[in-house]
């Protein structure tokens, strides 16, 4: 089955935590669908790759989507500012219906906002594991954990090992 990924990032994005699994999903078939704020139109990550936005997050249906991909780098935070909390909801879904979903680094922030994650076993970047913590995860220190089908992993260091398990879980 070919799935159809939803990336919940905006500008400040770590480039290669949205590149390097983009052609690893890309090259086995699958697609990835940007998904930013209502007012972006393009989103420049930290080291100035830019990504065309394919659908608002007011636009975006999670149903319609396969699995989820949170990359790191400033863009969860700033998603997180989002005061509807609509990030939030979104990625919510997927820990609901138990969909492949896959953070790297910081991105992990954004399932604190879904409120599943107690009791949940992950990893992020250090900077984030504490919050992780309070919202009730074990952190374990280790590159890539897999909790069913939630896929954490710490930082670009670890792509490879994140990559293999984001295609691995699509089988």
């Amino acid at each position: 089955m070919m799935a159809n990924i939803a990336v919940l990032v905006t500008d400040q994005f770590e480039d290669i935590e949205l590149t390097s699994p983009e052609e690893a999903l890309k090259n086995e078939g699958h697609t990835l669908t940007i998904i930013s704020e209502d007012n972006k139109q393009i989103i420049t990550g930290k080291h100035g790759t830019e990504y065309k936005v394919d659908q608002s997050i007011e636009d975006a249906i999670p149903s319609e989507f396969d699995g989820i991909l949170l990359p790191g780098g400033f863009s969860p935070d700033l998603l997180r500012s989002d005061e509807k909390g609509e990030f939030g909801l979104f990625t919510k879904h997927f820990l609901e219906e138990d969909k492949p979903s896959f953070a790297i680094c910081h991105g992990p922030q954004l399932l604190i906002d879904t409120d599943l994650i107690k009791g949940k076993e992950l990893t992020s970047f250090i900077s984030v594991r504490k919050d992780l913590e309070n919202a009730g995860a074990k952190i374990l220190e280790q590159p890539v954990v897999i909790d069913g089908n939630l896929i954490t992993s710490r930082t670009p260091d670890d792509l490879n090992e994140f990559n293999n398990a984001i295609l691995n879980s699509l089988k």
